[in-house]
C-alpha cells in the first residue's frame, strides 16, 4: 500500500492506496520527490474549483524519480525527472500544431485526474523531462514557472519593454521573472504593499504600484503617460482583468494569463483605437519547461527566495488548510513527499 493525501472540500485525509502496476507502454511508474502548491490547490481545497469532482489527490508541480517504465520508454531507472502535469489528446486540432498545453481534451493531474500528492504515480513517459542538475526542490518549481515563461513568450514583446504584471502572486512573479530575463523593463501592481515589498527585497522588483483608488494616476505616471506596451494580468480576478485594458500604450498587448469563469467584457473603441493585441496564455509547453530549466541551472532564477514555506505529506493536512488562511510571506510552498 501507498499514501495518498485525498481531499474532500475542506477535508484532507492521508489514505492508503494500492500500490500502482507495472506501467502500461509507453509510460513510466515514479516515485514522487517533491510537490509544489500553487493557488489552484487551495482553491481545490475550499471547494471553489469549477471543474473538479472529489475526492481528488492534488498536485501538479511535480519533481519524481523514475522506478519502472513499459515498453517503448527510453528512461533509465533512477532518472530524475520533471513532470508536465497536461495530458493531452495527441490528436486534435491542437495536438497536431504541437499545442499540446491547450489539447481540446486536455487532463490536469491533480485537477481533471488524481496528481501527485502521493508517493507514486504513472505517467505518459512523453511528459517527463530529465531534471538535469536541478535540485529535487528545484525541479517542482518548474512548471509553475514555465507558465510565466509561456506567457512571456507569448507576448511576442520585444527587448525593453516597458512591462506591467498584476498580480505578485506565484504566476505572477514568475512571468515578472521570465519578463526582466527577456529584457523587459518590469514594474508590478498589486493590492497588497506587502506583497510589493516582499517581491522588491526578495526578488528585486523595486517598481511597484499598489491598486488603490490613485491606481490609473500611478500607471498614468509610472508610464509617462504612455501605458505600458504588454501587461499580463496574474490575478484570475475579472475586476482586474478589465481594468487592464486601459493599463496598455497604442499598439501594445495585454496577456491574459489567468482565467476566470465569467465572461470578460471591454470597451471596444479603447480596444481598437489603441490597435493592441489580447492574447490569451494557457499552460506551458515543452519548449518553455526546458527554458526554465536552462534559467535555473545557469543561475537566473532565484528559486531559494521563491520557496518561502516547505511541509511533508504527513503535515500537509494540517499546514495547507493554514496557509490557505494566512498567506503573509507565502510565495511557493512545497511538499516533500520522499527522497
Amino acid at each position: 500500500m501507498k499514501a495518498a493525501l485525498c481531499l474532500e472540500p475542506g477535508r484532507l485525509e492521508i489514505v492508503d492506496r494500492p500500490a500502482p502496476s507495472a506501467p502500461p507502454a509507453g509510460h513510466a511508474r515514479l516515485a514522487v520527490s517533491h510537490v509544489g502548491i500553487c493557488g489552484t490547490d487551495y482553491h481545490i481545497f475550499e471547494g471553489k474549483h469549477p471543474f473538479l469532482e472529489y475526492p481528488r489527490v492534488m498536485g501538479h508541480e511535480i519533481s519524481a524519480t523514475v522506478i519502472e517504465t513499459g515498453d517503448g520508454v527510453d528512461l533509465t531507472a533512477g532518472t530524475r525527472v520533471i513532470v508536465n502535469p497536461y495530458l493531452a489528446c495527441g490528436t486534435c486540432v491542437a495536438c497536431r500544431q504541437d499545442k499540446q498545453n491547450c489539447c481540446t481534451a486536455i487532463k490536469v493531474l491533480g485537477v481533471h485526474t488524481d496528481g501527485a500528492m502521493c508517493e507514486e504515480i504513472i505517467v505518459p513517459a512523453s511528459n517527463l523531462y530529465p531534471a538535469g542538475d536541478l535540485s529535487a526542490e528545484a525541479a517542482a518549481t518548474v512548471e509553475f514557472l514555465a507558465i510565466g515563461a509561456h506567457a512571456v513568450r507569448r507576448s511576442m514583446a520585444l527587448n525593453h519593454s516597458r512591462t506591467l504584471v498584476i498580480g505578485a502572486g506565484p504566476i505572477g512573479l514568475g512571468t515578472a521573472i521570465f519578463a526582466r530575463l527577456a529584457g523587459h523593463d518590469v514594474t508590478l501592481l498589486d493590492t497588497s504593499e506587502e506583497r510589493l515589498q516582499m517581491a522588491a527585497t526578495r526578488l528585486g522588483f523595486d517598481k511597484g504600484i499598489l491598486a488603490d483608488e490613485h491606481v490609473e494616476t500611478a500607471v498614468t505616471e509610472t508610464s509617462s503617460g504612455d501605458g505600458f506596451d504588454t501587461v499580463f494580468d496574474a490575478t484570475g480576478y475579472k475586476p482586474s482583468m478589465e481594468k487592464a485594458f486601459r493599463f496598455v500604450a497604442h499598439g501594445g498587448a495585454l496577456v491574459l494569463v489567468s482565467v476566470v469563469k465569467e465572461d470578460i467584457t471591454f470597451s471596444d473603441p479603447e480596444f481598437h483605437k489603441r490597435e493592441m493585441m489580447l492574447i490569451g496564455s494557457r499552460n506551458a509547453t515543452r519548449v518553455d519547461f526546458d527554458h526554465v530549466r536552462a534559467s535555473i541551472e545557469a543561475g537566473k532564477v532565484p528559486i531559494e527566495a521563491l520557496i518561502t514555506h516547505r511541509t511533508t505529506l504527513d503535515n500537509l493536512a494540517q499546514d495547507l488548510p493554514r496557509w490557505a488562511r494566512e498567506k503573509a510571506g507565502l510565495i511557493k510552498a512545497l511538499v516533500k513527499i520522499s527522497g
